[in-house]
């Protein structure tokens, strides 16, 4: 009797191994491979130099009506390709962008299927819908299990004052990042993305996604099986009111027991795990915008980036004139004569300009005069932008898009979204359309990441979505912002554009910091200000600080006016998360080089073998002597540079230089 029990069992053995199937796909250079396993589960791995750095990892949609894609799955064919070409890359880092991968599909039973794509630097995959008729999803599992208890870096929600899940899902997406283990990571918050894990020997792992398209955005929560990562989406909406931030928003009440409604067939958003194995490496992907659908407008010939003279973080401070400044036409006029004297191509009107507490972009304060100030801007050639709070935007959107195009403003600054539920994320790529049928450029503030939005509407010149300069009116001396500045190249910047808003003129070392609303300032060095201008992709990239600033450093404010915010060539030359980075941009025949590091000063040797075999000047700034102890301590000089320079800097704590080539 024992005997025929083992021989079933082995028997049953043999028949559930040979029931699995088994796929591998490896990346074009074969360094990163992954293996499906469609067996009582949907689960794969990632390798990395054969390495194992994400265990085999379950995943599934499940649909409201009980079925599941992924559990018991049943396989009809697979199908292979591989794809090598140049994709046109117009407002990015890049003029093109290298588009190379190997992709396996895998069709099942039920209308269903599931895309994998192994990129040299990424492995990604996406369910698609090939279903017809409407339904609901429920949820989407998506796990990511580590082998060992990794370091994590990654960005809690900031919440209200308790700490449940649905408080944590009406959230600004702007934190510093935690660094713990896997096994220390607070399994009550939830994280949002992009995130990393450090996977050991040099390799990391960014956790992200993109093409995320009428569908709630991914959150990760710490699991307690094991060093796992689970994904969290916010359910659809059920009730709502007006409410929030001067009854700008909509605050959700209830929500429904599904996380999206689908009407056709359709593919979901990419799951995304960059994997690298230098630091650099993880700063210079561009999958976020490869993976993201291609450009819907047909003519981007309107699209304007640029630089933007900005009055929200300096208060309206302006000296040495003869009316009080503040939202008024004389104070506007001073910031577009500014802007036009220094070759800067937009002034934004920010929160003021519309009457308060109405949400009503109709309704304007008495001490401004817009059509006066635009045709006043124009003349100059400077564009209007202005600031608009969601819910003012979303409720009269066609009429407020055709008014203020027909005056001639040059579009919006869409704030307090703060969600990134199915009906949020509609309402972006809505506001999107909208704003390029009247050819109205976007900025969204409030907003969670890019998720590739800016390749599929490239009129959306930028996103906030960061722990940017704006903070430090406010935040405590304990917020490392210059820590946070050397993470957010190899973190944040992998999901897209970031209007971080740097540029300030008032310059703390670590002692001296503290918070001041009315005049604010930076931790770090001037130099560290003046390199995010080339270290951060930034297309519409603001100068935060008052125009009297500037006028009081006229050095700053020209190197600043001439450094573009799009490029024809991007390198990231060196660089170590959380302590330093070095990246090169071209823009026509002109190199721009910008250094930052932590709060540990550097003695770096820039490697100037990207450049031709030519002979350049080097416009160069550069801490100063005493940059350790004065932050607006710097020191310009002229320096001649070939490609087999090697030109040695020192970076003061929080420092950094700026570098121009030509």
């Amino acid at each position: 009797m024992k005997k025929v029990i083992v021989l079933c069992f082995f028997s049953m053995l043999f028949l559930a191994l040979h029931a699995e199937k088994q796929f591998t796909l490896k990346s074009p250079d074969g360094v990163l491979s992954t293996t499906i396993v469609i067996g009582e589960k949907l689960t794969y791995d990632i390798c990395c130099n054969g390495n194992q750095v994400l265990m085999q990892s379950p995943i599934s949609m499940i649909l409201s009506d009980g079925t599941v894609w992924g559990e018991k799955p049943r396989l009809q064919k697979s199908k292979t390709a591989s794809v090598d070409e140049t994709v046109n890359s117009p407002f990015y880092r890049s003029k093109q962008l290298k588009n190379n991968y190997n992709a396996l599909t895998l069709y099942f039973k039920k209308n269903w299927s599931i895309e994998f794509r192994a990129y040299n630097d990424a492995v990604a995959y996406r369910f698609i819908s090939t279903q017809k008729s409407p339904f609901t999803i429920q949820n989407e599992e998506v796990n990511y299990c580590f082998p060992s208890d990794f370091v994590a870096s990654v960005p809690y929600v900031k919440s209200g004052d308790d700490n449940s899940v649905e408080s944590q899902f009406f959230n600004s997406f702007e934190n510093t990042y935690t660094v713990a283990n896997l096994s220390e990571l607070n399994k009550n918050r939830l994280m949002f993305l992009p995130l990393v894990v450090d996977a050991g020997n040099g390799v990391k792992v960014c956790i992200t996604e993109s093409d995320l398209e009428s569908y709630p955005g991914l959150y990760m929560q710490s699991s307690t099986e094991g060093n796992k990562l689970r994904g969290v989406h916010a359910p659809y909406p059920k009730t709502k009111e007006q409410g929030g931030h001067n009854m700008l928003q909509m605050v959700v009440k209830e929500r429904e027991t599904y996380i999206a409604k689908v009407d056709k067939s359709r593919s979901f958003p990419w799951r995304i795990a960059v994997v690298t194995t230098q630091d650099k490496n993880l700063a210079a992907t561009n999958i976020s915008y490869l993976l993201a659908s291609p450009s819907r407008l047909d003519d981007t010939s309107w699209i304007k980036p640029g630089k933007v003279a900005w009055e929200w973080w300096n208060d309206w401070n302006i000296d040495g004139v003869d009316f009080t400044t503040g939202v008024n036409d004389d104070t506007y006029k001073a910031y577009i004569d500014f802007a036009a004297k220094n070759g800067i191509e937009y002034v934004i009107l920010d929160e003021g300009w519309a009457v308060n507490l109405k949400a009503d972009l109709m309704q304007v304060v008495k001490d401004i005069h817009l059509q006066e100030l635009v045709d006043y801007a124009a003349k100059q050639h400077v564009g209007i932008i202005l600031w608009a709070g969601y819910y003012a935007f979303d409720r009269d959107m066609e009429n407020v898009c055709s008014h203020y195009a027909k005056m001639g403003v040059k579009g919006f600054k869409v704030d307090f979204m703060d969600r990134d539920d199915q009906e949020m994320v509609d309402f972006v790529y809505r506001a999107a359309e909208t704003c390029a049928k009247y050819k109205l450029v976007l900025d969204l503030h409030g907003m969670y990441k890019p998720a590739g939005l800016n390749r599929t509407y490239p009129n959306i010149l930028n996103f906030e979505g960061v722990h940017g300069l704006e903070t430090m009116k406010w935040s405590s001396p304990e917020v490392d912002q210059i820590k946070y500045d050397a993470m957010i190249p190899f973190i944040r910047q992998v999901a897209g554009p970031m209007d971080y808003t740097q540029g300030a003129m008032i310059n703390a070392v670590k002692a001296n910091y503290y918070p001041c609303y009315s005049q604010p300032m930076s931790q770090g060095t001037r130099c560290h200000q003046l390199a995010l201008y080339v270290t951060l992709d930034s297309p519409l990239n603001m100068l935060c600080d008052t125009p009297s600033n500037y006028n009081r450093e006229p050095e700053s404010k020209e190197f600043i006016a001439q450094i573009p915010t799009v490029w024809d060539e991007t390198i990231f030359l060196d660089g170590k998360l959380g302590e330093y980075v070095i990246t090169a941009r071209r823009s026509g025949d002109i190199w721009y080089v910008s250094g930052i590091t932590d709060w540990t000063a550097r003695d770096i040797e820039l490697d100037c073998s990207f450049l031709d075999d030519k002979s350049y000047t080097g416009d160069l700034f550069k801490d100063g002597v005493n940059a350790h102890r004065v932050g607006r301590d710097y020191k310009r000089e002229s320096v001649q540079i070939s490609k087999h320079t090697r030109l040695k800097i020192h970076l003061a704590p929080g420092g950094g230089f700026a570098l121009k080539i030509q």
